[in-house]
């Protein structure tokens, strides 16, 4: 089950606030853990188990952590504990297969691949639960004595399987200190109407460019073809995963809880380092605080802080799929925020060509992401570049132009801070703020009617992160 899914929306989210609202507040934990299990198991009911066997891990490590240390005993065992379980898991299921091909093709041997499936969202909910291990480890929360509310942070069906990677410090007063309002139900409601127009009006209208142009042959796609399917895959991936995050804080809020931005307009970055600092804000913090800053961060020679960046970046390639075209594309943003860090460019002030640069520089990277593989990716973008001998335009060069123009520029301007410039211009003018309040809600209105016919007439609605 999606977000976007009448089945979502017109039957599950339904049924959940109605229950949600009427029972007691001691129930409503409940009732979300019961809905959130419903949701997760909806698509693998088997795969449930695995989640629910980390968060016994975990609980049991935090449990542990603390018995330890009222002991004067060393916590250590019970964090390793926690760190082998859910990253073996992780291995096992995500990265199996992709070992034994490669020792396979290493030493010319035929062993059995694994065949197993991948869990949905294991690699967020894996990270959320360690965060919570690591945390009480490093004594920055309390333990969490109660077992359902650390299953309800776990299962918490709105960034469950594709995040934002919610931290445990981050909603533990939350679980269960949170109050419900109208105001907050209102501004979430809103909130997950603009991340379903992303996902239905722009996100999904652009894909059927990006993967008509991707299944062709390279050697029979043009180079501006070639073009317009990388860039209308930029657009689609940021706003499929920024609707999707967006989705997912304003069901939360409509609940009470407040998670944190995942997105703060990347594309409006004027280097690579702050482009990072502006995509996948969750991820982001979570290997800077989990894994650069343990290993030094900064904070140590020139030489040792490129190493952390190599370790992270490979690290975060490898997150997104068991791929080499994945480490590919992790080892490609090394590069330059090395480069910028060494030459102090990590933080400079916003300027168009700049910006125009580190777009260039992030699309061509997310041809590796999107490739099945190096040797497309780099032919790929050799065509881009016009190394493949094809032509300069063809047939679908115009036709995906003149049918999708409009699209790509309101993708242009969606994802260009517009709305908060806006609302810093209306600011102080009450009249005129209270006129925005109502246009805004009429838009919410029209853009749900909108999602809904595309919903009904379009089966094509696929999610880029549910597969990692």
């Amino acid at each position: 089950m999606t977000f976007s899914s009448l089945s979502f929306i017109f039957f599950f989210l339904p049924v959940l606030l109605a229950v949600y609202f009427v029972v007691p507040k001691r129930w409503k934990n409940t009732v979300l853990i019961l809905f959130s299990l419903a949701f997760y198991s909806y698509g693998e009911p088997v795969y449930v188990l695995i989640m629910l066997l980390s968060t016994a891990v975990d609980y049991s490590s935090g449990r542990g952590i603390g018995w330890a240390r009222a002991r004067g005993k060393s916590p250590k065992p019970f964090l390793i504990l926690s760190l082998v379980v859910n990253l073996g898991l992780l291995g096992v299921f995500k990265y199996g297969d992709f070992a034994v091909t490669n020792v396979n093709r290493l030493i010319g041997g035929s062993i059995p691949l694994l065949g197993l499936s991948l869990p949905i969202g294991i690699s967020f909910y894996t990270f959320q639960t360690m965060s919570y291990t690591i945390d009480v480890y490093r004594d920055k929360v309390d333990v969490q004595r109660n077992f359902w509310d650390l299953l309800l942070y776990t299962t918490l069906f709105p960034q469950l399987v594709a995040g934002p990677i919610v931290r445990y410090a981050a909603i533990s007063q939350q679980i269960r200190g949170r109050k419900e309002t109208w105001d907050g139900f209102s501004r979430g409601l809103c909130r997950f109407v603009c991340g379903l127009a992303k996902k239905m009006l722009l996100a999904n209208s652009l894909a059927q460019v990006a993967d008509f142009v991707f299944s062709q042959s390279v050697a029979h796609t043009a180079v501006l073809t070639a073009w317009l399917g990388i860039v209308a895959y930029t657009f689609q991936i940021y706003f499929d995963f920024s609707g999707y995050s967006d989705m997912a804080i304003g069901l939360g809020r409509m609940f009470g809880f407040t998670f944190e931005e995942n997105f703060r307009y990347p594309y409006v970055s004027s280097s690579v380092s702050e482009f990072w600092r502006r995509w996948h804000i969750s991820m982001g913090s979570w290997f800077r605080d989990y894994v650069y800053f343990p290993l030094g961060g900064s904070r140590c020679s020139r030489g040792r802080n490129v190493f952390n960046l190599l370790v992270v970046w490979t690290l975060t390639g490898l997150w997104h799929g068991a791929s080499w075209n994945f480490v590919a594309w992790g080892l490609y943003f090394f590069v330059f925020l090395a480069l910028e860090k060494l030459l102090g460019w990590d933080r400079r002030t916003y300027s168009l060509p700049r910006n125009l640069l580190t777009m260039l520089l992030v699309t061509l990277g997310f041809v590796l992401f999107r490739a099945d593989d190096l040797a497309y990716a780099g032919a790929y973008l050799g065509n881009l570049f016009g190394l493949s001998g094809t032509p300069l335009t063809d047939y679908n060069t115009a036709y995906y132009f003149w049918q999708k123009w409009d699209v790509y520029l309101l993708a242009a301007v969606c994802a260009a801070p517009v709305y908060p410039f806006l609302r810093r211009k209306l600011a102080g003018h009450p009249r005129l703020t209270a006129a925005a309040g109502v246009v805004t809600t009429v838009a919410c209105v029209a853009a749900f009617g909108l999602c809904v016919v595309f919903l009904v007439n379009d089966s094509y609605n696929p999610f880029i992160y549910f597969r990692f």
